[in-house]
């Protein structure tokens, strides 16, 4: 290999992940800073760390490669890695570009472009229609995405004729906000599909290979939440066909010239089995830790290897699958409020303790459990809407499916993220739930399940907060009684005196790693301030004895009142003081975290006050408009 020294143009957990690999192969790690990551965990994890204005500033991140000596670039994924230009002028400087040919990244980079590329090489793709086509002449629904990137930016399904130009004004927004392009495709929308898809990878030498494939169904908002490798199949027909899918990546990846890793994406219809191209993603996958884990191998090494120009061909023999790996994805959202993007200081983080081996690709005993954290985050750092919610993963992989979803609940138990409402809870909940259990059955889980499950369809408990209450003034006491000995003991939470601030460790955890238990309610971590308790009860977390910023800013609106339902920046004003309303119109739009939200009428009325103008940005419950009711 001909590679030194390797910069990494990204942040977080993908940073840290690539800074890995490379120190593992003796290479030199570099990585870029935006302001406000000064200080962050994968600046001070390099070996050299340059400041940028921004990740998206291509310029600017070439120059701090050729100013630190560093002489390739690994984009990680989102911001520049799907960007051709950048590739190009990474190139252009005279460095290596570890991913595919920009001429790849141009074509197949682009949904409406690598259509055509899988319609070329026999692939089937989903039924489409013309952008002008009569609104009245479709079949609902049909899904509505932006043809340049991913990520579930720019989607919306739409259901009726009336919502389409409403459905096509937003993704344009969306699109043009995270990908700088606002042309879009419509495509028949399947009601009851899976997310399947294909790990490819091309090399130097022509030779393109699978690494299985990952079912990723568990979504809201078109966003992962949970992915599996390989993707459940029940009977001889479904493995069949999943051997199909990863041929049709194959011949797909191997006609368009394909080096490095990608996935190639399958929409897989429930109820017929057919499989359909959807995209293909020109970089390295969230999601990739579950494949390196069934395959035994490390995706950013052979990333590298490529790139370097070095290594046998690929065969395909040489990769055999083992067991089974699901990956959760742990956001800075609220999982029982719409899913809406959180922020805030973390002021305590604690991940699952790594089992089975420290290299990516894991190294357990054979038929044993391995546990793996991707991620970035750590105990007083600050969450903000600037970037994606994503705060890490966690992945576990096990012999069989159902011991990897055992080992996963177990693993979440050990998740504790304090000061900011994740969905760790939520995703505890759901990876226990007879559904994901069960994903293979009728029934089972969908990419419209979490859908389904927030509109109260599914098992999947809401919060007790009078359970949650009970259960730590208990462990409270539990904990002052373990504290004190003898005459002067402790029999409740008292103090003479304020107390320091103090994580409480865990008493008497089980050796299944569940927590304190009381009265069957998980209390996994505490941490006392002054008079204030925050809580992680059956993986939600809770704050008590001080009012909660979070509830108390919308008990002070009135009924006809519209604020923040999260941090961001407002995006669109489509009304004047004075102007009547009707009820679930469109009063104001705002946008967070590359997520936008439409703030709509409660009523039929008359705006009464405007608070914000475009380009505000506003804190969560935020005052952001008032409506007054029409007079009955």
């Amino acid at each position: 290999m001909n590679l030194t020294s390797v910069l990494v143009a990204n942040r977080g957990e993908i940073a840290l992940r690539v800074f890995r690999t490379c120190r593992d192969l003796g290479l030199r790690t570099v990585a870029v800073v935006s302001p406000a990551d000064a200080g962050a965990p994968h600046a001070r994890a390099a070996d050299v760390a340059v400041p940028v204005p921004s990740y998206l500033d291509g310029d600017a991140i070439v120059a701090a490669a050729r100013a630190a000596g560093a002489d390739a670039i690994h984009p990680g994924y989102g911001f520049l890695s799907e960007n051709a230009g950048f590739a190009r002028t990474v190139q252009a400087a005279g460095l290596t570009w570890i991913g595919p040919s920009p001429e790849v990244i141009d074509l197949m980079g682009r949904k409406d472009r690598a259509r055509t590329a899988a319609e070329e090489a026999g692939v089937p793709v989903v039924p489409s229609y013309p952008l002008d086509a009569d609104p009245a002449t479709l079949d609902y629904p049909v899904l509505v995405k932006a043809a340049a990137g991913g990520g579930g930016k720019g989607m919306r399904v739409v259901r009726s004729a009336g919502d389409l130009p409403d459905a096509l004004g937003a993704a344009r927004r969306e699109a043009v906000a995270a990908f700088g392009d606002d042309t879009l495709i419509v495509e028949k929308y399947v009601e009851r599909g899976r997310h399947v898809e294909v790990q490819v990878l091309g090399d130097h030498h022509g030779s393109v290979v699978h690494l299985g494939d990952r079912d990723c169904s568990a979504q809201r908002r078109h966003q992962k939440v949970l992915e599996e490798a390989p993707a459940p199949a029940r009977s001889d027909a479904e493995a069949a066909r999943a051997a199909q899918r990863c041929d049709d990546a194959v011949r797909l990846a191997a006609a368009v010239g394909y080096e490095g890793a990608g996935t190639v994406e399958f929409l897989l219809d429930v109820d017929s089995g057919k499989h359909y191209f959807l995209e293909m993603n020109t970089r390295l996958q969230v999601e990739h830790p579950v494949s390196e884990l069934v395959m035994g191998t490390d995706l950013v090494r052979l990333q590298l290897q490529v790139a370097g120009r070095a290594g046998d061909p690929l065969r395909q023999n040489d990769l055999v699958p083992r067991g089974h790996a699901i990956e959760a994805r742990v956001y800075a959202e609220d999982a029982w409020g719409g899913f809406l993007p959180q922020a805030g200081t973390a002021s305590y983080v604690a991940w699952p303790a790594p089992r089975g081996g420290g290299s990516p690709s894991g190294s357990g005993p054979a038929g044993g459990v391995v546990v793996r954290t991707d991620h970035a985050l750590e105990s007083g750092q600050v969450v903000s809407t600037s970037y994606d919610p994503m705060l890490g993963k966690v992945i576990v992989h096990a012999p069989t499916r159902e011991a990897a979803r055992a080992a996963l609940v177990r693993a979440l138990d050990e998740t504790v993220v304090l000061g900011v409402t994740t969905n760790t809870g939520f995703l505890r909940a759901l990876v226990d739930s007879d559904a994901f259990r069960d994903v293979g059955l009728p029934g089972g889980l969908d990419t419209s399940w979490l859908d389904r499950a927030d509109i109260g369809g599914a098992d999947l408990p809401a919060p007790d907060e009078a359970a949650a209450r009970t259960a730590v003034l208990d462990r409270l006491a539990a904990e002052d009684r373990a504290r004190t000995r003898g005459p002067f003991a402790l029999d409740g939470w008292r103090s003479a005196a304020e107390p320091a601030p103090y994580v409480v460790p865990w008493l008497e955890a089980p050796s299944d790693g569940s927590g304190h238990a009381t009265g069957g309610t998980r209390v996994a971590a505490l941490r006392r301030t002054g008079h204030a308790v925050e809580a992680v009860v059956d993986g939600q977390q809770w704050r008590f004895a001080e009012p909660d910023p979070f509830t108390a800013s919308a008990a002070a609106a009135g009924d006809g009142a519209l604020v923040a339902p999260m941090p961001g920046t407002v995006t669109g004003v489509v009304v004047e003081v004075g102007d009547a309303v009707a009820e679930g119109s469109v009063v104001v739009t705002m946008e967070a975290m590359k997520m936008e939200l439409a703030l709509r009428a409660p009523f039929d009325g008359t705006v009464t006050s405007l608070a914000v103008a475009v380009g505000d940005s506003v804190a969560l419950g935020a005052l952001l408009a008032e409506v007054e009711a029409s007079a009955s």
